[in-house]
Formats: C-alpha cells, structure tokens, sequence
C-alpha cells in the first residue's frame, strides 16, 4: 500500500497510509484533494503568484463539521496545518509544502437581517460577495480595499477600508464569532462570552483558532456615494501632497482621501493617452449627503489642473472595486507597510524620490487614511494596535515576469527603509510579507500587547498548532 508524503509540526519528513486518508474522506462531506486529483494545481492557487507550495492534501470544507473533522484529523498525525480563507494573504500563510491545508474557500453562507442592523458571513465569503448582499439594504461592514479579499483573514487583522474614518474598523463592528480551537472544540466569542479570546481575535490574526463564522453590526452606506479619483501630474506631486496635507487636517470623520502614486494603470475610468504615466492622485469617499460632501471637496477638485477628475456620485460597489484592476488574482506581489503619522514635508519628499524610481507599471504607493473613528477607540479594547497612525502607508509592489522578482523586490526594501525614520512603530499586520519575522510582529504590538497575546496563545493553542500566520508563539 502506497503511502502519502507529509511533514509534522516540527518540520520532520513522515507518511500517511492510503487508509489514514480514506477515513478522512469518510468523515468530510466537502472534499479531500491530493497532489494527484484534477483539481489539486487549481485548489492550491492563491492570489500572490508568487506562492508556488504544494501540500500534501487539501480539505476543501463545507462547514464547522468539516472544520472540526480536519484539525482532529491533524493533531492525530501530527501534521503542519495553514488555514485559507480568501486566500488573499500577500505572505502565502493560506499554504504549505507538504503539510494540509485548511480550506475554507467554499463556506459562502450570508445571511443579512436589515432589521437588526447585522450580518452573518462565513468565512469563505470575499468582501465583493458581502458588499452584494448587504447594498441591496444600503448597508455595509467597514472593509478593505479590493474586492477579492476574504473576510475572515482582513478581520481578524483588524480590516479598514474606505468607511473606517467614519464607522471605525471591521473588528470595530464585530459581534461575535464561531471558532473551531486547536483542540477541535467549537466556541463563540463575543463580548459576553470567551471575552479573552474575543479581544485577541480582533487585531491578532488566525493564531487563536479557525473562525468559521463572523457576526457583524452593519453601518448605513450607499447605495449611491460621492466619490472617485482624483489624478494630478508627477510632477506636481510635491505642492499637490502638501495641499492635500492642509486640506485634510481638520476633515470630518465623514471624509476620507487616499493619497496615491503610481503610473497610471490601464483601467476603463481613466484616458487611454494616460496609461502608463507616472501620477499623483487620490481616492475620495464621502460619508454622508452627497450635496454636503461636494461643497466640501470642492477646493481639492479646484487645486491645479488635475489630470483626471473622476469623482462624482457612483454606486457604492464601484467604489469598492475601483482598485481590483491593479490587484487581479494570480499575479506577483511583494508588500511593505508602515504606520505612519500626519505627512511632514520630509515624509512627501522620501515618498517622492522612491516613486520617481519606481520599477513596475502596475505598482502603487498608498497611504491609507486613517484617524476618525478608528482613534476614538481606546487602543486596549482590541489587539489591533497603533490606533493614533494617521496613515497605513503600503508599498504593493506587482509585476507579472517571475525573472523580475529581484528587482521590484529590492525597490520596496530599499523604499521601505527609508520610510523608517517616520514610523511610529510597527505595520499592520495584513500588510506584512512572508520575510519579516518574529521582531516585527512584536513591534506590530508593543510589548505589552503581544506579551497579553503570547499569554492567550498559551491559553488557546498551547502547542503553536496554528503557527503558519503572523506568528505569536505560546
């Protein structure tokens, strides 16, 4: 009888017999996918190409049961377990070589109660696939930027999008999850019930246990927003970033605009002759009346002679969506980000001179708008940290050609080290790739969080089970 090649927690080589997998299969009303089936190459596909692992099984869940089947199945053999969701992670932590994958992929169960004001997705369900449900009511979880991303994986790192100013982050709007432990016990964490847990879930990733479930309090948007992007010339970066600097200062909460540079992408929205141009820009939504948000960006619509004014009222879902060209599945990404604090001339000028260099037409330099009411909430009420940042700055770095890898990848590091004289310390934890290790998740969280964090590892997965993430070792 042929046996399985596989490899433990502790990283040795070991085997799993024919029957060990057909017991599996028996348990699991989903699927079991080895290196051999039809679907194996597709199923083991995430959205950074770069990840090229190849596991020994994935277990394409379809509910807790299946959840729970797989981790007992893996602590009996021991084997090394990642978790995917969306799939989205810019590391590969949704992957490993030779070990099982966790895949929640085609839990898509959305249930919206408009009355109540909430929802209940699962963990398989992308932040486009939320948003569809819960517009038909004109509401929303505050969420991220693209998408294609799932939610499970943007929660659990706390998740802002363009609402957060205004409604605060995802795990600000968090109810309660449903969570299947390293021990295969199935718990629900909220404010009332495991509020240990519930407060390491929101900000420290999937170190605590596999949400199958996530309950949210839903926020009125939409359906129709005023918003769009707004394009100026390179080089009249420099006077437009410092205006822009003044002019969102005293914003209401209400207002938030994403500052980018990049060369223009080839996206329907923008002028064929722009294509490939270096610019300077930013992505604006406004939170309220449509008519009170146009009397307020209008002195930013009236600075210079912009390039492309595409801001105006638009479906909420189009907004949402407006960075998925220059995010689509399957191509390279290699991403470094900062916390970073109000732009100082020092700041604009090192974004600048790296974006002048830039190596790759379809990377993009974002500073994410924070503040509102993201600060308002007390920086011990959740994991997440770094709540006072008034920017998550992200250096995504995209190319298509794999033999290019080292130079684009080099930009970002060189990029990224200068930024470091500006940060208040630590990056969001979504936005990390898969070289930095263990001292930058630390200062992700200070010391004080992520001792409080390594305490509730050790409470809730005392034998690291689920360490293939931003780690926090028990």
């Amino acid at each position: 009888m042929s046996k399985i090649k596989t490899i433990t927690t502790s990283h040795e080589e070991a085997f799993l017999t024919e029957e060990a997998v057909e017991k599996l299969k028996s348990l699991i009303q989903g699927d079991v996918l080895l290196p051999s089936d039809i679907e194996y190459d597709n199923a083991r596909k995430i959205w950074n190409g770069m990840i090229d692992k190849c596991p020994a099984l994935i277990v394409r869940c379809t509910g807790p049961a299946d959840v729970i089947d797989s981790v007992k199945f893996a602590r009996e053999h021991d084997l090394l377990v990642s978790v995917r969701g969306g799939g989205h992670n810019v590391a590969g932590n949704a992957l490993c070589d030779d070990g099982m994958v966790i895949d929640l992929s085609k839990m898509k169960g959305i249930r919206v109660d408009p009355k109540a004001g909430t929802a209940r997705a699962q963990a398989g369900v992308t932040l486009g696939e939320l948003d569809r449900e819960t517009q038909v009511f004109g509401l929303s979880v505050p969420s991220g930027i693209v998408t294609t991303t799932g939610i499970a994986g943007l929660t659990l790192g706390g998740g802002f999008g363009y609402i957060s100013r205004k409604y605060g982050l995802s795990i600000d709007n968090l109810i309660s999850v449903d969570l299947v432990t390293a021990e295969g016990k199935f718990l629900t964490a909220s404010k009332t019930e495991n509020e240990d847990l519930f407060w390491g879930l929101r900000g420290g990733g999937g170190n605590f246990g596999i949400v199958t479930s996530f309950e949210y309090k839903l926020q009125k948007i939409g359906p129709i927003v005023l918003g769009g992007m707004l394009l100026h010339p390179m080089e009249d970066a420099r006077e437009f970033l410092r205006f822009y600097r003044d002019f969102i200062a005293d914003a209401p909460d209400e207002l938030t605009v994403v500052p980018l540079l990049r060369l223009a992408p080839p996206a329907p929205f923008l002028p064929k002759d722009l294509h490939g141009k270096p610019v300077v820009g930013v992505i604006v939504l406004y939170a309220g009346s449509i008519e009170e948000g146009k009397s307020l960006i209008e002195p930013l619509r009236k600075y210079g002679k912009p390039l492309v004014d595409g801001i105006g009222p638009k479906p909420f879902r189009a907004l949402q969506s407006m960075l998925d060209v220059s995010a689509q599945p399957g191509w390279n990404y290699y991403v470094k980000s900062e916390f970073l604090p109000a732009l100082s001339d020092e700041i604009i000028d090192t974004l600048i001179d790296h974006a002048s260099r830039i190596t790759s037409p379809m990377s993009v330099i974002a500073g994410f708008h924070l503040g509102g009411a993201i600060r308002n909430v007390d920086e011990d009420t959740t994991a997440y940290s770094h709540r006072n940042a008034s920017y998550s700055l992200i250096l995504n770095t995209t190319w298509i050609d794999a033999a290019e890898s080292e130079k684009h990848i080099q930009w970002t590091r060189s990029f990224w080290k200068a930024l470091q004289p500006f940060s208040i310390g630590g990056a969001y934890v979504n936005f990390q790739s898969f070289d930095e290790g263990e001292d930058r998740v630390k200062t992700t969280y200070g010391t004080a969080k992520f001792d409080r964090l390594s305490k509730l590892k050790k409470k809730y997965d005392p034998t690291n089970f689920f360490r293939l993430n931003r780690n926090i070792k028990p």
